[in-house]
This record gives C-alpha cells, sequence and structure tokens, in this order.
C-alpha cells in the first residue's frame, strides 16, 4: 500500500463503539486483568499498556505511522524535537564517548554539543558539511556517532548521505539524521544507509504550530536502548499532542508538496530581485548542492533563505515591512513565516560560530506557507522595496 494511503489508514484498532476517528486515551495509567497480568506486564513478558510515560495507544498508532513512513522498525517520541535530540545523545553514549557533527546544526543543538554533553564528558568535533575527508579523519577510537542536519538550518546545506553512511558503515559509528526540514515525504534517511532519524514533530508534522513533539526512528535494537532511558528519565509525548499529530499526518504528503511547490516558485524570482545578494534553496541550479538534492530529495522543501543586500539593518527593515508572514521563530506552518535567524534562533552562537554555520547578519528564512504563491510574492516584495 502506498505510503501516502498508509499515513491516513493506519490507526489503533477500533473499540466496541467502532468509531471512524481514534479516539483519546487520556489516562495516566491502565489497569490490569489479575496479579499475574500486572507481573508478567511489567516484567515484559506481555504485550499490555501499563503507565502512559511509558505508552499509551495515541503515541503508539502515532509512531506506527512514522517508523512506516520513515521505513524503520520502531520509534520513540518525546514532548519536543530538543528532546528527542537529547534524549539520543543522553541514551546511547557513555562518559568519554565522542561525536563527530556538521557544523551547520540547529543553534539549541548546538548547546548540547558544547554545553550540556561535556559535563558527562562526552565531546564533539565538528567538521565543515562538506568535508568527508574531515568526517573520516575526525572519527576516532571513542567516537560513537556522527550527527547532520540535511537540509540543515538556516543555511539549507546538503549532506551527501549515501556518501556519509558508508563511511560510518567503514568506522562502524551510527550515522543519526535530523530530517526535519525534509520530512519522509522528501526524503528517507535510512534508505541512504542512516542508522536514526529525528524529527521536531512540532513543525512540519504538525504543521499547523498548534503542538510540541519530537520523535526518533531507528531499529528496533536501538529503540529498546532509547527506551530503557526514556521510561525513566521521563521525557515522554503526550497522548493528545501524540493524536494532534497522528490527525496531521494525513494532510502530510499534500501539505509538503504544496510547500515545496511554492517554495521554489518564490526561491527563483528572489535570485532576480536586484536587493538579493544570494538565494539557498536545494533545488536552485545555483545550490552547491543541487546535484545531491536531487539524487536523495524528491522535492525542495518549504524553506527558502537568503541574503539580502546591507545586512543586518536590511534584514530588520525586511521583516517590519511584512505584513502577510507571520514573524515567528517557528516553521512548517500553514502560514508563512520570515525569521532573522542572526538575532533570534541562533542568536546564542558567537558571530564567529554563525558565520561557520553560515549564518550571516543579512540572511532572512522564510518558511513558505499554504497561502496563495502570489501573494505570498506580493508580500515578499513589499518586504524588499
Amino acid at each position: 500500500m502506498n505510503r501516502e494511503t498508509l499515513a491516513i489508514r493506519l490507526q489503533s484498532q477500533k473499540s466496541s463503539y467502532g468509531e471512524h476517528s481514534v479516539p483519546l486515551y487520556l489516562t495516566s495509567s491502565f489497569v490490569f486483568d489479575d496479579a499475574e497480568d500486572m507481573r508478567a506486564q511489567f516484567a515484559e513478558e506481555k504485550e499490555g499498556q501499563i503507565y502512559s510515560r511509558y505508552a499509551n495507544p495515541n503515541v503508539e498508532e502515532l509512531l506506527q505511522k512514522m517508523a512506516t513512513l520513515e521505513g524503520t522498525e520502531a520509534g520513540w517520541a518525546t514532548a519536543t524535537g530538543m528532546a528527542a535530540v537529547f534524549t539520543t545523545f543522553a541514551a546511547l553514549l557513555q562518559q568519554n564517548d565522542h561525536i563527530v557533527a556538521s557544523r551547520s546544526v540547529f543553534g539549541s543543538t548546538h548547546k548540547v554539543l558544547t554545553e550540556l554533553l561535556p559535563k558527562w564528558g562526552i565531546t564533539t568535533t565538528y567538521v565543515d558539511v562538506n568535508d568527508y575527508e574531515g568526517y573520516e579523519q575526525a572519527i576516532g577510537a571513542t567516537t560513537k556517532m556522527v550527527y547532520v542536519e540535511t537540509p540543515s538550518n538556516p543555511g539549507l546545506d546538503i549532506i551527501d548521505l549515501e556518501r556519509l553512511s558508508a563511511i560510518c558503515r567503514q568506522k562502524k559509528v551510527l550515522l543519526v539524521v535530523d530530517n526535519c526540514f525534509a520530512t519522509p515525504v522528501i526524503q528517507r534517511p535510512v534508505e541512504s544507509g542512516a542508522d536514526i532519524v529525528i524529527h521536531s514533530a512540532t513543525k512540519y508534522l504538525d504543521g499547523q504550530g498548534r503542538t510540541m513533539g519530537g520523535i526518533i526512528l531507528a531499529s528496533k535494537s536501538i529503540i529498546d536502548q532509547i527506551k530503557a532511558f526514556a521510561r525513566h528519565s521521563g521525557p515522554a509525548l503526550s497522548p493528545f499532542n501524540a493524536w494532534i499529530l497522528s490527525k496531521s499526518l494525513e494532510t502530510l504528503f499534500i501539505r509538503v508538496e504544496r510547500h515545496a511547490q511554492s517554495a521554489l516558485e518564490i526561491a527563483r524570482r528572489l535570485e532576480q530581485h536586484p536587493a538579493v545578494a544570494s538565494v539557498r534553496y536545494p533545488f536552485l541550479e545555483s545550490h552547491p548542492g543541487y546535484a545531491i538534492a536531487r539524487k536523495q530529495m524528491s522535492l525542495g522543501g518549504g524553506i527558502v533563505s537568503f541574503e539580502i543586500n546591507g545586512g543586518i539593518e536590511a534584514g530588520k527593515k525586511f521583516l517590519d515591512a511584512l505584513q502577510l508572514f507571520s514573524l515567528s521563530a517557528n516553521l512548517g506552518d500553514t502560514r508563512s513565516i520570515a525569521t532573522h535567524p542572526a538575532s533570534t534562533t541562533h542568536s546564542k552562537l558567537t558571530p564567529e560560530q554563525r558565520l561557520e554555520s553560515g549564518i550571516t547578519d543579512g540572511l532572512i528564512r522564510l518558511s513558505i506557507g499554504l497561502e496563495h504563491v502570489e501573494d505570498i510574492w506580493e508580500d515578499v516584495l513589499k518586504g524588499l522595496s
């Protein structure tokens, strides 16, 4: 069955009421048939529901859908995208372990790698996005994983996952890919050799700016390790948010396709505007990663980044002139959003760290929504004027 159909039709088993839409299971705990049933479930000798911090029917339905869409055996859901990132590190790494990461990662991920994990003796070496020899050389005896985003936030750098996964297999380290910008509609990293896929479900998976969530997807053996950690540390996704996200997946394919269609059109027009110094969009031929993007992505995604002439002051004027776009740090919404990364999402980085990640003072990130493309472009013109 096609993945578009499975995103709509995969759902929890119906109750005796025969409901068409899956009900909410807003309960903190579950009851057992008898003492032996309780013992067997706690001993993991028998499948069942114990406590919603461990599992819940709404969360399990969401994970079943996402594992199917990404092509993995299992998954685990967290309260936020950053909880998914941190839980992956904390569950799989030990003291004195080492991570190799792409230099282009989200600002909060950078803080986890450089400020939180070192408290437990876990270190990170950064490598330029497409320096594959650098990745190989940085992997040492204590390296346990390579962590990347592709497309990256907000520079939209593209990493050749097949090439990088071959290095990781040779070196026997895990490849972890943040697939938030692409979603499984556009890119399935596991097919290119990745071991773990992470999503901030807050973005395109929800798609309407309503709720937060994070998802980790991998083989059953890896998820079992994550589950053993997360069941007790408690970064669990709530049943209500899981229910919302599962319903959102029913429109994921049609939404992402519209986002990408409009984003490509806006990117092409921006390239021709005299107030724009450069444009980053994976499916523009001017993008340095265009050939790789065409190989491993089916669409270019809904994010467009561009450098406006005039630096930070021009960037502020652009944002202040917008009327249709929302000024927000979020992305992946039905509504178009404009962000100035240097002063918001990546403001905690030093100027040097931002430049290393390709974030200049004049960089603008546009999350192209589902409004009519001509209305979106009209508002962009107001900003550029």
